[in-house]
């Protein structure tokens, strides 16, 4: 009698155990959703002041990076405010711009990369042919997509050109891995279309 309820008592801490690692788990998926989410609302504010008065603004005092651009994909209803660089504390927060690649409308290869779970997990969802827009501080520069593919960053490397004007979306694969890194990365490629034009707030 007293080994049964040993075993019992066992079972039930096992099962609370196991509840508290779920809700754990699942607690932390929605914060870094909704991170994510109140941080392009704050983004989007500093891409305004930034249009308005020509100048880079932080989104909050002590951040170490600043919107440069903004992304949309009018067929996924994607718009983003994109931050410089693409460090770890950039991508927490939004997609990131290598700033040692080309410029949007400066010529050559555009790269903004953006993780797999939150902002570019519409990455998945686009097509050939699917307009994409990039709004600088000075110019709104329209892309049409080429093609996708998936690389192993191990044994490729991104090639930045820069005789021809195009971007590449990046983000790590596969889309519903539930561990993070690895070294397979998923990129669509884009090509300018049409001329640059001046931007707008």
């Amino acid at each position: 009698m007293l080994r049964v309820g040993r075993s019992r008592r066992l079972r039930s801490l096992v099962m609370l155990g196991l509840l508290g690692a779920g809700v754990a788990f699942v607690g932390d998926a929605l914060w870094l959703a909704g991170k994510a989410k109140l941080a392009q609302v704050l983004l989007l504010q500093a891409w305004s002041e930034t249009l308005a008065e020509g100048r880079a603004h932080k989104p909050w005092p002590w951040a170490d990076h600043w919107p440069v651009a903004r992304l949309e994909v009018p067929g996924l209803a994607v718009d983003q405010i994109v931050l410089a660089g693409e460090s770890g504390a950039v991508l927490a927060f939004a997609p990131g711009q290598n700033m040692q690649a080309g410029e949007p409308g400066g010529g050559g290869t555009v790269v903004i990369s953006g993780h797999r779970d939150t902002h570019f997990r519409f990455l998945q969802d686009m097509r050939p042919g699917m307009q994409v827009q990039v709004q600088t501080p000075t110019a709104v520069v329209q892309y049409r997509v080429r093609s996708a593919v998936i690389v192993d960053a191990r044994a490729v490397q991104l090639p930045v050109r820069g005789d021809q004007e195009e971007l590449v979306l990046v983000t790590c694969y596969p889309f519903d891995s539930l561990r993070a890194g690895g070294s397979l990365r998923y990129l669509v490629w884009a090509d300018r279309i049409g001329p640059a034009e001046p931007s707008h707030i």
